[in-house]
């Protein structure tokens, strides 16, 4: 007897195991951080494997056992432990390792992959998207096996290195593991709360068509003073099919783009309006003013409920220091397209070529290749489930959480609802403006705490509900 109190007295709660190892948690996150595991270039591919390495050994030092799978691109990291019993509850945790690419680095304040903390802010790619969200659930769960030696969930890690590129090897990987992957809940920490310390659970995403679209002329770049006038130039023939896109109105003009949404419910719609969303402030933090878009909506509709076309990036010509008047021979643009339900990106896809091959000028050659894509997607939340993230959400920021939609994609997630057959959460701590996919990615130094100590509130209460499902 005398020595089982000598040991339950070194016994600590997940809680105050946060507290006394929570610089030691961001030591290892900026450790996590350093490693370039871009997933979109070929030079990075041992930076990806490295990343996942690193990541298999973290998984078992906090107390759960770890695998790595290799696939046709980029290697899955599954982790698990599953000795809470039949009787309680598994929880699947999805996130991912790979990062976008850091450019153009000369915007950086720091370098990308160098993180440091100042101000309040954690500094470096992945930060917020997604490495550093994904570390909290794993120190949530070391907080709970070295603490009082075991979770009161079953607990799956499923974390991938190609989010960044569409998945092209997940879906595979969860059909033929659906059995071993059966869950109640899959938690995912990919997104922002509304604002600074106002906890958000997320009902909606947007989804995604991405394009790259290519216009070639003459055979090799020309003198534009010796051919210019007969010879069409590709860089102009690029932006007069881009500028086609969207009228003055901000609307997106390709005939038939808007026939399959299906619009926001009216109480839903005017529930946007009671959140407590700051259009100045976000301004401040972009720097200009939001004026763009179908102006008859609200920032937030616009944001959320509404699709979208963006130019992500142009390539043509001469663009260094000096003057080389040069009339290209080939221009090349990435184009995006924003999806709400019931869009679907092989639609969005048939009447973006209709729509390029309509506008396109004679005397170039246009190819338009998809890259990859995703469904739009809206919350099947429970009533047990949402009961059970505003008790963790309340007990570490004190404030009742909200509902709110987010403007990015998450492909993956409609998969995962679909396969697995269980509800999705989306459940993110970075905030508005945290620059994701941009220079200076940056995550609150205050959220990482929070959102370990709030992972480790919401595997309790998980444990506690009959059924999650």
């Amino acid at each position: 007897m005398g020595h089982t109190w000598t040991t339950l007295n070194y016994l600590r709660s997940p809680q105050e195991y946060i507290g006394e190892n929570l610089e030691t948690f961001k030591s290892e996150m900026l450790e996590f951080l350093r490693i370039p595991s871009i997933s979109t270039s070929p030079d990075h591919l041992e930076e990806v494997q490295e990343a996942a390495s690193w990541l298999k050994g973290m998984i078992e030092q906090s107390g759960l056992q770890a695998e790595i799978h290799q696939t046709p691109g980029h290697p899955i990291v599954l982790g698990e432990w599953r000795e809470a019993g039949n009787n309680a509850p598994t929880v699947l945790v999805y996130g991912h390792y790979d990062v976008q690419p850091p450019e153009p680095l000369e915007l950086w304040n720091s370098p990308p992959f160098e993180p440091e903390i100042r101000n309040g802010r954690l500094y470096g790619r992945g930060s917020a998207d997604d490495k550093g969200q994904l570390y909290l659930h794993l120190k949530a769960a070391e907080a709970f096996l070295k603490g009082p030696g075991n979770l009161p969930v079953n607990l799956i890690l499923l974390i991938e290195g190609e989010e960044e590129v569409g998945s092209p090897n997940l879906l595979p990987f969860v059909e033929s593991q659906k059995d071993r992957l059966s869950c109640d809940v899959t938690l995912i920490s990919d997104t922002s709360m509304i604002a600074p310390g106002l906890p958000s659970i997320l009902c909606s995403l947007r989804g995604l068509a991405y394009f790259d679209i290519e216009v070639r002329g003459p055979s090799s770049d020309l003198h534009s003073g010796v051919c210019g006038g007969p010879v069409v130039n590709p860089a102009l023939a690029l932006a007069q099919i881009l500028a086609s896109l969207q009228n003055s109105e901000g609307q997106i003009a390709i005939d038939h783009f808007y026939d399959d949404i299906v619009e926001w419910p009216a109480q839903q719609v005017e529930a946007l309006k009671t959140l407590p969303f700051d259009k100045g402030d976000f301004e401040e933090s972009i720097g200009r003013e939001l004026c763009g878009g179908e102006q008859q909506y609200t920032v937030l509709e616009r944001l959320w409920t509404r699709p979208t076309v963006e130019v992500n990036g142009l390539n043509s010509g001469y663009t260094g220091e000096g003057a080389k008047t040069v009339l290209p021979s080939v221009a090349q643009a990435k184009v995006s397209f924003r999806l709400v339900s019931d869009q679907t990106p092989e639609r969005i896809e048939v009447l973006f070529r209709q729509h390029v091959e309509q506008v396109a000028p004679k005397g170039v050659e246009v190819t338009i290749r998809h890259l990859h894509g995703g469904m739009p997607w809206r919350s099947q939340l429970n009533e047990k489930l949402k009961s059970a993230v505003d008790s963790a959400l309340t007990k570490v920021f004190d404030k009742e959480s909200v509902i709110a939609g987010e403007g990015g994609s998450i492909p993956i997630v409609n998969v995962l609802e679909q396969v697995l057959e269980s509800p999705v959460l989306l459940l993110g701590f970075s905030y508005p403006g945290c620059n994701l996919h941009a220079p200076n990615e940056w995550f609150p130094e205050e959220n990482i705490e929070n959102g370990i100590r709030t992972i480790a509130h919401l595997y309790q209460e998980f444990s506690s509900v009959n059924k999650l499902r």
